[in-house]
């Protein structure tokens, strides 16, 4: 299932401590740069062969998020 929560959401999972992967989406020199603390980096062009290694527990609560201006 594929849920949208919000800023607020994901700051409260935060600070709560629930285990989740996060996820940033951006490309990676602009990963390097910026991105939330514990977030992992799968650039779109890459999920095929990143996601297996990054992501092995299909089970997981998995928070994916863009740091880009949209």
């Amino acid at each position: 299932m594929v849920a949208t929560i919000s800023r607020d959401e994901l700051k409260q999972k935060i600070d709560r401590g629930d285990p989740f992967k996060l996820v940033e989406t951006l490309p990676e020199y602009m990963y390097r740069d910026r991105h939330l603390p514990g977030a992992v980096n799968l650039p779109p062009n890459q999920v095929k062969e990143l996601a297996p290694k990054l992501l092995p527990d299909r089970n997981a609560d998995i928070v994916v998020y863009c740091g880009g201006p949209t």
